[in-house]
């Protein structure tokens, strides 16, 4: 069965690109971004809209979003979670992704509300995001907020689109290419229009 879908607004994302990172959730990702930290997610409601270009390059402006990621660390510094989150913009969409789940797999669409800015917690003592390395005048991370938009029509597992990358590679495809299977551990990942539009129409058709 898949996870439980409940609707989540106005959350929070971070994602580490220096030692000793913390933990990353689907409510809560920081990243180190050249001393400044950055977070994002957002959708727009009905088909059309979801669908059509948003902001950004016209071949990587939508995105997927691990709620449990292993993130890819190089020398501590996660840096493919940094640099994808630094070209997010607002208004653009991104699937919720479940993972380190026992059916994993893409659930819903959020929208990215706000870009890069500074992460208040990483200076509060209390806080178990609390940084005592990061300085006030150059702060080590940064937040994007996402904002629910809707579940998908029916929960689409990695399963289903491990099949299609399969045949995508074999005859051709949007998703020959697709990160989810050529950069399986990245949290978050670049999509390309062509990618998130194959994606979304999954769940208008019957399970493959």
């Amino acid at each position: 069965m898949p996870p439980e879908r409940k609707a989540r607004v106005g959350k929070r994302r971070r994602a580490s690109s220096d030692k000793g990172d913390k933990d990353e959730t689907a409510s809560s990702a920081k990243e180190r971004v050249g001393g400044k930290r950055k977070a994002a997610a957002s959708a727009e409601t009905g088909a059309n809209k979801e669908s059509s270009e948003s902001p950004g390059s016209p071949q990587q402006c939508r995105w997927l979003m691990k709620s449990e990621p292993e993130s890819r660390f190089e020398n501590g510094v996660d840096m493919k979670a940094r640099n994808f989150m630094r070209q997010m913009k607002e208004g653009q969409l991104a699937f919720f992704y479940h993972s380190n789940c026992k059916e994993p797999g893409i659930a819903g669409i959020m929208k990215i509300v706000k870009e890069a800015y500074v992460d208040h917690t990483q200076f509060d003592k209390k806080d178990v995001h609390y940084d005592a390395t990061s300085k006030a005048d150059n702060p080590k991370w940064s937040m994007v907020d996402v904002q629910y938009q809707r579940m998908l029509k029916r929960f689409v597992p990695l399963a289903e689109l491990k099949k299609y990358h399969l045949q995508h590679r074999a005859k051709g495809g949007p998703l020959k290419d697709m990160a989810l299977f050529t950069r399986a551990r990245l949290s978050v990942q670049a999509l390309t229009t062509e990618e998130f539009d194959f994606v979304l129409s999954l769940e208008d058709k019957e399970p493959l």
